[in-house]
């Protein structure tokens, strides 16, 4: 799962780039538990809600889901009220 996502960087990283609003993007994964974990931050909720149907996304979806990640669906999109920078 580590090679898998190290490699998607390949594919996501110009396309979600390419989204207005973005203002950070994490992503690991814990191959103890099968489980991936992706953290992006944006300007506006609405510009977070892109991801959601970004194609790129969406085809390395499926793939680690047949690797065994767990993926939660729909993404959850959540105002953040106050930050430490």
């Amino acid at each position: 799962m580590r090679r898998r996502l190290d490699d998607s960087q390949h594919s996501l990283v110009p396309a979600i780039r390419a989204l207005d609003g973005l203002v950070a993007y994490h992503a690991g994964v814990d191959e103890a538990s099968g489980t991936m974990v992706n953290v992006s931050v944006w300007t506006s909720i609405e510009a977070a809600e892109q991801m959601g149907s970004l194609a790129e996304v969406q085809a390395l979806a499926g793939e680690f889901i047949t690797l065994g990640v767990v993926c939660e669906r729909p993404f959850v999109n959540s105002p953040l009220p106050w930050e430490i920078g």
